[in-house]
C-alpha cells in the first residue's frame, strides 16, 4: 500500500483537516488547526507531502521520526501542528487496514468510555449575564455532564484591584452553588497572570473546591508554573502550549503541576501524544488533553484516552461533537463518550460538507490591548 495524495481542507474557522488516500482505496483524516497560524501550517503539510506520497503509510513511527529529525530546526508549533495532524491521518488508516480502532493498536481499551467535560461559566453578574449561564447550563445537565470548565474573563495586568477579583471569586463560588458538591469546576486562567496574582487569586477560591487551575502563568517558565503550583492547596494543569515529550520533561522532572493537557493536533499526533501520556504516568500525573478545535481532533484524543490508564477527563467544546463534518455526531451521555467502535478513528466523514471551503485566515489571535493604557494584553 502507497500514499497517492494529500489534500487539505478549511471546512470552518478554526477548523482545518487533512486527507491521505492510498492506492488502496483506504483514506485516513487528521486536523492540523493552528490557531493564528493557517497559512504557515497549509505550507508546512504541503512540505511534508512532498515526502510521504509514494511511501508506505503504515510506517508510522518510521514517517514521524523522519519529519521530526529531517530539517536541522526540529519542532515549533507550526512543524509539530502540520505532523499532528498527517499522523493522526495515517493511524486512521492503520485502523482501517486491520479493521479495528485505531486505541486496538495501541495496546488496547483501558476504560469502557470516555469523561468529558464541557465549557460553562458564569461571566457575569448582570441579570442577562446570569439568565445565560442558567440556561446554557440547564442545557449542557440533560447530557449528565459532571465537570466544567470556564475562565476568569477580561484582561488582567500583573496585578488587581480588589474590586476585579472579588467580581471573579464571587461568580465561581456562584457556580459551585448551581452545580453542587458533586459536579467538578475548573478555571483555565489562559496564562494571563503573574505568580504572585495567580498565588492570591486561586486562595481566594480554594473553600469552592476547584478541580484544577489551568495555566495560571504563561507556560514558557516551568519554574514559575512549580511557585503557583507549590504555594496552591489544590492542582495545577499545563501542556496545551507545550509540544513534544522534550518540552514536557521539565513539567514532569520538577513535578511541576499535577495534571497536563497535551493537544493532539499539536503536541506530535497520535503517537507523541501516547508517549508523553506515558511518561506522564511515571510521575502519576494524569492527563487531561486539551481540544478545542475540530471532532476529528477530538477523535484522536480519544484514542489515546481509551488506551492510557493515567488518563482523567477529555476537554471538548460544541464543534468536537460534529459540527455537521461528520455522518454521525459525537453523543454525550451521562457525562461521557461511549469508545468509538468503527475502524481507524471510527468516524465516518461528510465528504461533502468538508469540501465546503471558508475564509481560513481568521482566526484566534490578533490584536489586544489593555483599555487603559494601549499596552500589548494576552487574551
Amino acid at each position: 500500500m502507497k500514499i497517492i495524495r494529500i489534500e487539505q481542507f478549511f471546512p470552518r474557522k478554526r477548523t482545518r483537516l487533512v486527507k491521505i488516500s492510498t492506492d488502496e482505496g483506504l483514506v485516513g483524516w487528521g486536523e492540523t488547526t493552528l490557531e493564528g497560524r493557517p497559512k504557515s501550517t497549509c505550507a508546512a503539510v504541503d512540505e511534508m507531502a512532498d515526502y510521504l506520497v509514494g511511501k508506505d503509510p503504515l510506517r508510522i513511527e518510521h514517517h514521524w521520526q523522519h519529519i521530526y529529525r529531517s530539517s536541522f530546526f526540529r519542532g515549533g508549533s507550526v512543524v509539530m501542528s502540520a505532523l499532528s495532524g498527517i499522523d493522526q491521518a495515517l493511524w486512521d488508516i492503520a485502523g482501517k487496514a486491520y479493521g479495528v480502532p485505531t486505541y486496538r493498536l495501541l495496546g488496547g481499551q483501558v476504560r469502557d468510555r470516555i469523561r468529558v467535560y464541557a465549557h460553562w461559566g458564569i461571566h457575569t453578574l448582570s441579570d442577562e449575564g446570569l439568565a445565560r449561564s442558567r440556561e446554557r447550563l440547564e442545557w449542557l445537565q440533560t447530557m449528565g455532564y459532571t465537570a466544567y470548565k470556564a475562565g476568569p474573563g477580561g484582561f488582567w495586568r500583573a496585578h488587581e484591584p480588589p474590586a476585579v477579583i472579588d467580581d471573579f471569586v464571587k461568580r465561581a463560588y456562584l457556580m459551585r452553588e448551581w452545580v453542587g458538591p458533586d459536579v467538578e469546576l475548573c478555571f483555565d486562567f489562559h496564562g494571563k497572570m503573574t505568580p504572585g496574582l495567580a498565588i492570591e487569586v486561586c486562595h481566594e477560591i480554594k473553600g469552592m473546591r476547584p478541580m484544577f487551575v489551568e495555566e495560571p502563568v504563561p507556560q514558557e517558565n516551568v519554574d514559575a508554573m512549580k511557585l503557583v503550583s507549590d504555594h496552591v492547596p489544590f492542582p495545577i494543569a499545563t501542556g496545551e502550549r507545550l509540544l513534544t515529550r522534550w518540552e514536557f520533561r521539565q513539567v514532569f522532572e520538577k513535578q511541576a503541576v499535577s495534571l497536563i493537557q497535551p493537544d493532539g493536533s499539536h503536541v506530535g499526533g497520535i503517537s507523541e501524544l501516547r508517549k508523553v501520556a506515558n511518561m506522564a504516568e511515571v510521575y502519576y500525573i494524569h492527563i487531561l488533553p486539551h481540544c478545542a478545535i475540530g471532532p476529528v481532533a477530538f477523535a484522536a484524543c480519544m484514542q489515546v484516552d481509551a488506551a492510557v490508564p493515567n488518563f482523567l477527563v477529555q476537554e471538548q467544546v460544541d464543534a468536537c461533537l460534529g459540527d455537521g463534518l461528520l455522518q454521525e455526531n459525537w453523543v454525550v451521555k451521562d457525562g461521557y463518550v461511549d469508545l468509538p467502535t468503527g475502524p481507524g478513528l471510527g468516524f465516518r466523514i461528510d465528504e461533502d460538507a468538508v469540501e465546503r471551503s471558508t475564509d481560513y485566515t481568521e482566526e484566534l489571535g490578533g490584536e489586544y490591548y489593555y483599555p487603559s493604557d494601549g499596552s500589548v494584553a494576552d487574551w
